[in-house]
């Protein structure tokens, strides 16, 4: 467990939610990102629908300080929706928008799929990539609510939860072992991504470098930057969003 996901998980507990719902919540959430950088994407979907019960019985505990117990069956959806816009007590968020996007989680989970669709493209890239993304938004959004920081800051530790979440890499006493061999700017960027907003520094990166990457290593960050897949910011370099989509779409973070 990095010091990050320790973080997450006593934002929430110290809000008072209940530590089985933390532990519910946040683990949902990690194995869906780790399937879903692996390209195992149906499973996104059915890890998708676990988070949205693990929420869903967050949102019941915020409104009524009672959850259906895990284990035992939540209510409908549309039941859950009825109870939860009539707390009114509740901030529009739990009331509202965070169940609304669960319904659509819900609905892709159980009501899509390619044996439904007669035009030949299969939904689940793009049904997976809906998924998690919208976990993104709920995750960010209780942070907001339950961690007392702006959404600005709660995307930030959202980022960087996701982010630290690599399989292709193992902490060793904090060294990050990358566990493939790859060409020098690859191996970069995966660290780069791994670190997340934090970043790195030059040095830090040489130190995690292998010993051939590290007699070219300017120059090879200097054609990154070159190429806008990553920004010196100070003294750190981070990914840019097109470092962090390139990661993504060539599925750099599968170890084998």
């Amino acid at each position: 467990m990095t010091a990050l996901d320790v973080r997450v998980r006593e934002g929430f507990v110290a809000a008072g939610i209940p530590q089985e719902l933390v532990d519910e919540l946040v683990e949902a959430f990690a194995e869906a990102k780790r399937r879903f950088y692996r390209g195992d994407l149906r499973p996104s979907e059915i890890e998708g629908a676990r988070f949205s019960e693990a929420v869903f019985r967050i949102l019941e505990w915020a409104t009524t300080h009672t959850y259906t117990p895990l284990g035992d069956t939540l209510p409908k959806v549309p039941t859950l929706m009825s109870r939860l816009e009539q707390a009114t007590a509740a901030q529009d968020s739990v009331r509202f928008h965070i169940p609304r996007t669960l319904r659509l989680i819900y609905d892709v989970r159980n009501k899509r799929g390619v044996a439904h669709l007669g035009d030949g493209i299969d939904p689940n890239q793009q049904d997976a990539t809906m998924v998690v993304r919208n976990m993104d938004w709920v995750l960010a959004e209780l942070v907001r609510l339950y961690h007392n920081v702006s959404a600005k800051e709660a995307h930030g530790i959202i980022v960087d939860l996701v982010s630290k979440d690599v399989p292709l890499i193992q902490e060793f006493e904090g060294f990050p072992r990358v566990l493939k061999v790859l060409k020098a700017s690859d191996h970069f960027l995966v660290l780069l991504y791994w670190r997340g907003v934090d970043g790195a520094t030059y040095d830090e990166l040489s130190s995690w470098a292998r010993a051939p990457m590290r007699a070219n290593m300017t120059r090879t960050l200097r054609q990154l930057d070159e190429k806008d897949l990553i920004h010196l910011n100070g003294d750190n370099y981070v990914l840019t969003h097109l470092g962090e989509n390139d990661v993504e779409q060539r599925k750099l973070l599968e170890p084998r």
